[in-house]
């Protein structure tokens, strides 16, 4: 997974799958673009995903997060519930501002 924090005045913290990367999904009128500027960042372990959403759960920040593995670890960290994922062919997301 790749983890990319985007610093401005309220930081975006934006998480993809690994092999999502780059790609674009759409349904409905509704598009997700995976962009390698946005998203690729530092590739993470499932484990220290974990601990990052943790911490950064209680900081003023917006989450973007895209992909199975990478929505899975943020509903483990409790950073959405499961009715707050979304999906596009098939791809689940999760936007959070908290």
């Amino acid at each position: 997974m790749f983890v990319n924090v985007i610093k401005s005045y309220r930081n975006v913290v934006a998480v993809c799958d690994e092999d999502i990367l780059g790609k674009v999904f759409e349904d409905k009128g509704f598009q997700i673009n995976v962009k390698e500027n946005f998203y690729k960042g530092e590739q993470i372990s499932r484990e220290k995903l974990l601990k990052f959403f943790e911490k950064m759960s209680v900081e003023d920040v917006t989450f973007n997060i895209v992909g199975k593995d990478s929505v899975d670890v943020a509903l483990e960290a409790g950073i959405a519930s499961k009715e707050e994922v979304g999906e596009i062919q098939g791809i689940p997301f999760i936007l959070v501002l908290v």
